[in-house]
């Protein structure tokens, strides 16, 4: 099989694709002949070994797969072969194939192909789960999405627009507005032009009620200040390459909570949450719901598209055609 290696920790540019031999099942394992796999940030920070968890070289990158059931090994009985799944694992997805634990794997949605599928599980689940599990949405409420146009920002857009959010977007240009707008965002903000505080006060007439941040910098203080009493602040990441530091005499006088949303772990600590949210996600898809895919590549081209990642030249997702 081809596999996309990191030999060595730095920048995209560094991946090598080589031939490794094909996998099999081990006891308890799933093997899974990947059709296509979704490029993430956090892919980005793991092959410069800036991620939460350092991973040793030489491994295959990639977070988020889909495709076909190959293999499974003594003791699996969740998963057959020919069983079209979605996966998430640490690392792993830029191959031909991968070993998975069953708990890794879910059924693809009905109506979703496998493109869509290798882009659905991470920023949707992360998207819902930030609006919902961790940020309490109700129907009519101002949110405000940072980072509006990536792949958890474009997804939150367009999970918050059908759950009866009024959506605010922020991102840094106008064509990367265009597309939250597309996906239902009520009004929107340029914060590399505008003044992303005084605006989002002006919009949503006094503050906001809720903020998605998968960016971090500098705007995330700006729409913290902008949160209405008692609103929520969840942070998902830092796609701007700076951890915020939060005043916390803005959360002691807004009365605003503030959360973290990390996927792996939530997954692992809310196993009935994760369920509930898996079967709502499901019925969005069956009433026309559909990842923003703005691109594919072939496997050979993953340090190219990952390195546009790292320099947030992507709009929407970019994904990895794995077969073609």
């Amino acid at each position: 099989m081809r596999a996309v290696r990191c030999e060595a920790h730095g920048a995209p540019e560094t991946l090598v694709l080589r031939d490794l031999p094909d996998l099999t099942a081990r006891p308890g394992q799933v093997v899974v002949d990947i059709h296509a796999a979704a490029l993430n940030f956090p892919d980005v920070l793991t092959v410069a070994d800036r991620y939460q968890v350092s991973t040793p070289v030489p491994f295959t990158p990639g977070s988020e797969f889909a495709g076909v059931v190959r293999e499974v090994g003594d003791g699996v009985t969740d998963w057959s072969p020919g069983d079209r799944v979605m996966g998430t694992r640490a690392v792993g997805a830029f191959a031909e194939q991968i070993a998975a634990a069953p708990a890794d794997l879910r059924v693809v949605p009905e109506g979703l192909d496998l493109v869509h599928a290798a882009v659905f599980q991470v920023t949707y689940s992360t998207a819902y789960h930030s609006l919902v599990t961790a940020g309490g949405l109700r129907v009519g409420e101002w949110v405000v999405v940072l980072g509006a146009s990536g792949g958890v920002g474009s997804a939150t857009v367009d999970i918050a627009h059908r759950l009866g959010a009024r959506v605010l977007a922020a991102a840094s240009d106008p064509r990367r507005l265009e597309l939250a707008v597309r996906l239902g965002a009520d009004a929107s903000i340029d914060y590399a032009t505008e003044d992303l505080k005084g605006r989002i006060k002006e919009i949503t007439d006094g503050g906001s009620d809720l903020v998605v941040d998968p960016v971090g910098g500098a705007y995330a203080e700006q729409a913290l200040r902008a949160i209405r009493w008692g609103g929520r602040f969840v942070s998902v990441g830092f796609a701007a390459g700076d951890v915020p530091r939060i005043p916390l005499n803005l959360v002691l006088l807004k009365n605003v909570t503030v959360r973290g949303m990390e996927l792996r772990s939530w997954s692992q600590q809310m196993p009935e949450a994760f369920a509930a949210a898996d079967a709502e996600l499901a019925r969005l898809v069956a009433e026309g719901m559909r990842p923003e895919v703005s691109r594919t590549r072939p496997l050979t081209e993953t340090a190219k598209a990952l390195a546009d990642v790292a320099r947030r030249k992507a709009l929407g997702k970019t994904v990895i055609d794995v077969r073609g």
